[in-house]
């Protein structure tokens, strides 16, 4: 494993560039391999107004503590580096993000130092193509307060295996909590605080060029949406599977369900009820 320092959190728009070049230059075909990498940042500081502005937009209350998905976020710059930089097998535009899941151990001060690092996880099957994670780690010390697992999938070729279906679960007893008007600007105002300009996300114009018939949502702006509008304990696991794209504008209904220390949530479209995304949240 190699391991890579930074004194600061690299800007993700510096590798956008050679995002494009992606478009023009193909990747090698070959064995697909991850590579054996982990970048760190060994003392990050939290932006105290760059946090309020991600509050403002998601949802949470600047309340002196920082919201365990904000240095997920945070590790997205990270991620971005490691794929331009490295040798990094799949063409980038194009990759689904569909699960992410984040533990906090307990809650994070703005004041305290932290040092945040991200590195690869495994390849895995899926069918549709195949998945791999980026695993994050922020600790304050030797503590770790907050791990992160980001799930990607790239779409490839399978074979149909036979007689591997799915299993089937019972779906929570989920109560209606909120409805939201989820405004045109939603994707622009977002990646103006997280750094993420994909072009499916700022305009309809730009996402039609992608195939979608409007902007969508980012993940994580809905991931953090439902947990601003929860009451999380000081230490949990928030685990979200992404779903079907949140058109933008949209009418949302948020959902709940609760079972012991675990809440179940759901968004989903107000008029055709189609999920947009489905989590959990657990004490820890």
């Amino acid at each position: 494993m190699n391991t890579r320092h930074f004194s600061q959190l690299p800007k993700a728009a510096l590798a956008y560039p050679k995002v494009v070049q992606g478009l023009i230059f193909k990747k090698p075909k070959g064995p697909k391999i991850l590579p054996q990498v982990e970048y760190v940042v060994d003392t990050l500081e939290i932006d105290q107004n760059h946090l309020k502005a991600y509050n403002e937009v998601c949802g949470f209350q600047n309340n002196g503590f920082v919201p365990a998905i904000y240095l997920a976020v945070l590790s997205q710059s990270l991620q971005m580096h490691m794929m331009t930089a490295e040798a990094f097998p799949f063409p980038i535009l194009g990759l689904v993000h569909i699960r992410n899941q984040i533990k906090q151990t307990r809650p994070i001060a703005v004041t305290e130092k932290l040092t945040l690092s991200c590195k690869f996880g495994e390849l895995k099957p899926h069918d549709k193509g195949v998945q791999f994670d980026f695993i994050t780690t922020a600790k304050v010390g030797n503590e770790v307060v907050m791990e992160g697992l980001t799930t990607y999938l790239s779409r490839q070729k399978v074979e149909k295996r036979v007689g591997d279906k799915a299993k089937e679960e019972q779906a929570p007893a989920y109560v209606p909590k909120a409805e939201w008007n989820i405004l045109e600007n939603t994707g622009r105002r977002y990646a103006k605080v997280s750094g993420d300009f994909n072009l499916i996300h700022i305009h309809a114009i730009t996402a039609k060029a992608f195939g979608f018939k409007q902007a969508i949502a980012h993940g994580m702006w809905s991931k953090a949406k439902a947990l601003a509008n929860l009451e999380l304990p000081d230490a949990y696991e928030a685990d979200v599977w992404f779903k079907l794209p949140m058109f933008l504008p949209s009418k949302v209904e948020f959902l709940t369900a609760n079972v012991d220390k675990k809440t179940d949530f759901l968004i989903r479209n107000a008029k055709s009820q189609k999920p947009h995304v489905a989590g959990t949240v657990k004490a820890l």
